[in-house]
């Protein structure tokens, strides 16, 4: 019991001693060196302020350059820029500085640095001050930020107001201002303008507010142009104006920043300055932070007071807590010495009493846990060993089942690949794949002997590559589009000339998993035999067309010359020479097609295009097929919209389209129906439609509606006859005419064709 008590008091006093001596030097040091640390402590706050007000005052310019990047890369502001829409653009400013209230100065400025537009109904002739900031914005084609002085006459000119004024106006060597300019530029790069934008930072109170709130009210926060601070309406007690010291002056015009005592309007203060730029380097102004030196001296007496005042509590607390802990220590360690010494020895049932409830006591129940905890994990170690050994025998025999049926995966997708391999290499049309990057990755034999190249020569080597030979050029633009705009759209039938030879190509795409491309395959077919066959029997088919005209229209006249006398002619025979007259006119019909086609896809077909009359050409051909239509009980009706402009054609032809689209809607609309025809412009076309109430064409014959002596294998169709050959006249008359055709369903049914042709103003 005396050793346990020595022990204490040995403690006791120990503690007491370190402590004074402690808090004797603390104090000591604490008052000697006070000054110094709270002036190094200042320093580190203010650079820390002014680091912080420099933030605040970029994120201002980053704010309106991010806010104006988007609209300066949108199509409709080049429109109007290039078009000088004063009117359009004076509105977008207005939106634009509604929604960047940080934006006082809004300006549009074309290439030349003349000023477009402004958010305000006045404006400056130009940029004034900031020309040198747009060249530099428009040279070198991305945004700038500067800050830059500008005078009040070209802020008032600009429509902010508050700088009208003639104390404004009074001595105006220029306004601190953060300045961005967003260089606009057309499809093609060339610079069509800027946007300005700008915020008047000098007399801001918003920047100083910010600052304020987290590092104190005693900071002063400014701006300073040239050699003055600005007379701005923060910190009313600070002293406005006032000059900068000209050994500070010189450190900011070298572009240095500064940190130390200043006397600013007779009063010393601890400041921290930073200059400020405009975009041809040159110095402009200053961002500062300050701190009055009674300021300082407050704060040193009032940390003096602290720290004496914690002291004296500090060395009462201690004589307390010493005696406590000295009490409180000796015995628990002990035993848990003990107790230590008993685990270590390998009796894991050892348990410490402790029953105080401080973190001794904690400690020695954290201890018995402990014990526990490790007997415990004893047992687990040991069962937990079989259990891992069968586990890693499953795991063996896991590993080896994956083996085998990863190899026998494997074997059949080898398998696949060598089928579709054999595929490949046996098919007629040629197959060239390639990924993403536009590299060619297969090449089979088929593609190899229609574009006469060997394997090494092309595998590897990218479309753009290739297309130095001549070889793949057309199909540049093609993956181009795809892979730009992940097209997954399929191209069928596109053209290709290589060595003589007329090609085909389809192009369909490869999605991957994400749904992007991935890469594309093309089918090439080689059709220059296809294309001479054709040749040649468009050109027979016209010969004996041609050689069959003259003696149809013989025959023609002679049957018309016996059926129009009637003499010596009975019923039965009459009516003979009806039907003889009519599928003469037939083959007429069908000859005159033929020629038409012949003649329009060699070339010889002469168009006279002159300015005609939209309703009086629809007019015209309704009239023509009075007699038709009324025969089949059907109503031709004209909707062609009121003052359609001239369109730029040949009456003859357009006439013949329209009969013929007309005809075939009369031929297959049921009797008592009607077909429509409207007209209507669309942008420099206009477009002409004729819509029947016949039965809706099927899917699978849409393909064939105009392709030469193509018929639909509708039994209506077929009953009612035609050479194939109308749809097909139809859209090579339309195509010469810079025009196109097409295929629709009706809202209500029915079928409706389309063809447009150009405006003739836009021809002029």
């Amino acid at each position: 019991m005396k050793l346990r008590l020595a022990i204490r008091n040995k403690l006791f006093l120990a503690i007491l001693l370190i402590l004074f001596v402690s808090y004797a030097i603390l104090i000591q040091t604490t008052v000697t060196s006070i000054n110094a640390s709270l002036e190094d402590h200042l320093a580190r706050e203010l650079s820390a302020t002014l680091h912080y007000a420099k933030d605040q005052y970029s994120a201002r310019a980053e704010q309106m350059k991010a806010a104006l990047m988007l609209p300066a890369s949108a199509q409709p502001v080049k429109d109007r820029m290039a078009g000088r829409d004063r009117a359009w653009l004076r509105d977008a400013a207005r939106r634009w500085r509604q929604n960047l209230p940080l934006a006082e100065l809004l300006l549009f400025v074309d290439s030349s640095r003349k000023v477009m537009a402004s958010w305000s109904e006045s404006e400056p002739q130009d940029t004034g001050e900031l020309a040198s900031i747009v060249k530099r914005s428009l040279r070198e084609k991305q945004p700038v930020i500067a800050t830059e002085l500008v005078s009040a006459g070209f802020l008032c000119s600009s429509g902010i107001r508050e700088f009208c004024s003639d104390q404004a106006s009074a001595g105006d060597d220029g306004m601190v201002m953060i300045t961005v300019v967003v260089p606009v530029f057309a499809a093609g790069g060339e610079p069509l303008g800027a946007i300005i934008a700008g915020d008047v930072i000098e007399r801001d109170v918003k920047l100083s507010g910010h600052v304020q709130d987290i590092f104190g009210k005693q900071v002063k926060v400014a701006v300073s142009r040239g050699n003055m601070i600005a007379p701005a309406s923060v910190n009313p007690s600070f002293p406005y104006p006032a000059a900068i010291a000209p050994k500070i002056l010189a450190k900011l015009e070298r572009g240095m920043s500064f940190g130390g005592e200043a006397s600013i309007g007779g009063e010393v203060y601890k400041t921290a300055f930073d200059p400020l730029t405009n975009s041809r380097g040159d110095y402009v102004g200053s961002l500062y932070v300050a701190l009055s030196r009674d300021d300082f001296k407050g704060m040193l007496q009032s940390s003096l007071r602290n720290i004496l005042a914690s002291a004296a509590i500090g060395i009462v607390l201690t004589f307390f807590i010493a005696y406590f802990v000295a009490r409180r220590l000796t015995m628990p360690v002990k035993a848990l010495a003990d107790g230590v010494r008993m685990i270590e020895g390998g009796d894991l049932g050892q348990r410490v009493d402790v029953s105080a409830s401080d973190e001794l006591g904690e400690l020695g129940d954290a201890f018995n846990r402990m014990a526990l905890s490790l007997e415990e994990r004893d047992r687990t170690i040991r069962a937990t060993a079989h259990e891992q050994e069968t586990l890693n025998r499953r795991l063996q025999e896991m590993n080896e089942l994956l083996e085998k049926r990863v190899s026998e995966r494997t074997a059949a997708l080898q398998v696949e690949m060598g089928r579709l391999e054999a595929i490949i290499t046996g098919m007629v049309e040629g197959i060239a794949v390639t990924d993403r990057d536009g590299k060619i990755i297969l090449f089979n034999p088929a593609a190899q002997r229609i574009f006469e190249m060997v394997p090494h020569r092309v595998l590897g080597q990218r479309l753009e590559q290739l297309c130095s030979t001549g070889e793949f050029c057309p199909l540049v633009e093609y993956f181009r589009t795809m892979r730009e705009n992940n097209d997954l759209t399929a191209r069928r039938d596109v053209p290709l000339a290589v060595k003589g030879k007329k090609l085909q190509i389809n192009l369909s795409p490869l999605v991957d998993l994400g749904g992007t491309l991935a890469g594309v395959v093309m089918s090439v077919r080689d059709v220059t035999a296809e294309e001479k066959v054709d040749q040649m029997k468009t050109e027979f088919i016209s010969a004996v067309s041609h050689e069959l005209k003259t003696p149809l229209t013989s025959i023609k006249g002679s049957l018309q010359f016996i059926h129009d006398r009637g003499n010596g002619v009975d019923e039965v025979e009459g009516e003979l020479l009806g039907v003889c007259l009519r599928n003469t006119d037939r083959l007429i019909s069908l000859v005159n097609d033929i020629l038409d086609i012949a003649r329009i896809e060699s070339g010889r077909l002469e168009f006279s295009l002159v300015p005609q009359n939209v309703p009086a050409l629809v007019a015209n051909s309704i009239k023509e097929l009075a007699a038709f239509s009324q025969e089949n009980g059907v109503i031709v009706e004209n909707r062609c919209d009121d003052g359609l402009p001239p369109i730029y054609g040949d009456r003859e032809r357009l006439v013949q389209v329209l009969v013929n689209l007309i005809s075939n809607g009369i031929n297959f609309s049921p009797p008592g129906e009607q077909v429509v025809v409207t007209a209507k412009r669309t942008a420099n076309y206009v477009a002409i439609s004729v819509a029947d109430r016949g039965r809706e064409i099927q899917w699978s014959d849409r393909d064939k509606l105009f392709k030469k002596f193509q018929q639909m294998n509708d039994p209506e169709s077929r009953l009612r006859g035609g050479t194939g050959l109308g749809l097909a006249i139809c859209k090579e008359i339309v195509e010469r005419h810079h025009g196109r055709i097409f295929y629709s369903e009706g809202n209500e049914g029915g079928n409706v064709f389309t063809f447009t042709v150009p405006v003739y103003e836009e021809q002029s």
